[in-house]
């Protein structure tokens, strides 16, 4: 089933390729891309070979489980060969500095990125370090509450929090809640972790702030703050329909208590509160100073690395005993000094660099011309209604990210009611693969070896019908601007 299935994905994969385009093509950097002839590009050697050369580097990614080669490997090769085409084809024709401006400006929009998620997930592996979600595991057992009822739990928290929190921050700290409970119990932490990554990719449409995505709509000005919340209601009815079907296939046994209690360590509650204070401030140099949400971020780091500081003079710890090899002081019996820098250290590497090899391999290709193809394809050809609903599927084969730069970068002419749907399906039609939105594909390195990208394709035909649902009800909800 699932080899049959990986036709129409790599298919698939390499229109989206075409539609993955960054704001490079247009970006405005000294001489224009879009002031040069690229139709014969779409067909020339360079340009099909970076086609194919992508749509293999991610055949790769697919087949990791079976294959035990991290999937930032192969986008990464990619990556590379990929720019290196496009800078021999521009030489030739005499326009190097196209090029040059191009992957500077993928490499701006990744760098935003990366620190984001760089930031996010050194907050996740502290409040882990301070046994954070040991303790609320215990909790939750301790209230008796079943497998099934912490299925739900667990996908409300991620549907309410991810709005505020964004949905890859949120999928992290929930998809640790419920690994945490589930202990050894493999089938449940699948169904669990794929109720998280739709509930948290939901609950991130229709907030300006839960998905970069929504973030880069807002920012655009093509919807305002107050109208994200017109697609709230599909966004229940994207994760609600799945949900109820994947609750049907966990069992209500109560996990056993573990006989070792977990408190949190000093300072746990007030990492907590500077993870939110952090999220204030990136919300903050967002809405009223006008800076990018990741510098905010790296503010919050700034907090943490402080705070940091002070466990450390507080659990009686300095780098001169703990970290001098020479020292002859023990620490046999005393807790592991608390190191910012481990933080940082124990971060998803393979996903960062999974993000920067995609956004770079599509960068490339949109400069060999194929934007333009496929916006006069989608939204000309076809229909806004009808291509809006394609990006949302384009965007679960590779990211959303990049496919909704390619949207507003096209900018194509259609109502306000079409701009809320392609917010919509953009946002909620990463569920549909693991590796379709930031949420999913950090699982995927969380719980490596266990969520995987084929335990989600097989619930993918059940999340289809979500998001099926949530557009009926966007349309219909929503007909007065469509």
């Amino acid at each position: 089933m699932m080899k049959k299935s990986i036709l129409p994905a790599l298919v698939s994969c390499l229109i989206a390729g075409t539609a993955f385009a960054s704001a490079a093509a247009g970006g405005g950097h000294g001489e224009s891309s879009a002031a040069i002839d690229l139709s014969h590009l779409v067909t020339s050697g360079l340009g099909i070979f970076s086609v194919i050369l992508f749509v293999g580097a991610y055949a790769l990614v697919i087949f990791e489980e079976q294959l035990h080669l991290r999937k930032s490997k192969p986008v990464l090769l990619a990556a590379g060969v990929i720019w290196i085409c496009v800078a021999i084809t521009y030489k030739g024709l005499g326009a190097p500095n196209v090029a040059h401006d191009a992957i500077k400006h993928n490499l701006l929009e990744y760098a935003e990125l990366f620190l984001f998620l760089l930031v996010a997930m050194t907050y996740i592996n502290a409040l882990d370090e301070r046994n954070v979600f040991q303790a609320l595991r215990s909790w939750l057992v301790g209230r008796g509450f079943s497998l099934r009822m912490v299925f739900w739990v667990t996908g409300l928290l991620a549907f309410f929090i991810s709005p505020v929190a964004d949905n890859l921050t949120t999928a992290l700290l929930m998809g640790a809640v419920a690994m945490a409970v589930g202990g050894s119990n493999t089938k449940f932490i699948t169904v669990a972790l794929i109720n998280i990554v739709i509930a948290a990719n939901a609950g991130g449409a229709y907030s300006p702030f839960g998905d970069i995505t929504t973030l880069m709509v807002w920012q655009k000005g093509v919807v305002q703050f107050s109208e994200f919340f017109k697609i709230f209601l599909p966004s229940v009815v994207n994760w609600l329909v799945p949900a109820f079907f994947m609750n049907l296939s966990i069992d209500k046994a109560t996990p056993k208590a573990s006989a070792r209690q977990y408190p949190m360590k000093l300072g746990a509650i007030r990492i907590i509160f500077l993870f939110l204070l952090t999220i204030i401030t990136a919300v903050s140099f967002h809405n009223f100073l006008n800076l990018p949400p990741a510098a905010g971020m790296m503010l919050g780091l700034g907090y943490l690395g402080f705070f940091s500081y002070y466990i450390k003079k507080a659990e009686k710890r300095t780098y001169d005993v703990d970290d001098n090899p020479l020292s002859h002081h023990t620490r046999a019996g005393l807790p592991d000094v608390f190191d910012l820098f481990k933080k940082v250290a124990r971060a998803e590497w393979d996903t960062l660099l999974f993000f920067y090899g995609v956004i770079l391999c599509v960068g490339g290709l949109s400069q060999f011309g194929y934007l333009a193809m496929v916006s006069n394809f989608l939204y000309h050809d076809l229909g806004p209604t009808t291509a809006n609903v394609m990006i949302g599927i384009l965007s679960a084969v590779v990211d959303n990210i990049p496919v909704m730069f390619a949207v507003l970068t096209m900018y194509p002419e259609m109502s306000h009611g079409h701009w809320l749907l392609v917010t919509l399906t953009a946002g909620v039609g990463g569920s549909l693969l693991s590796i379709g939105s930031a949420a999913g594909v950090a699982l995927m390195g969380s719980a490596r070896g266990i969520y995987t990208f084929g335990a989600h394709l097989k619930w993918t035909p059940i999340i289809a019908l979500g998001y099926a649902g949530s557009i009926i009800c966007h349309i219909i909800v929503n007909s007065k601007v469509m």
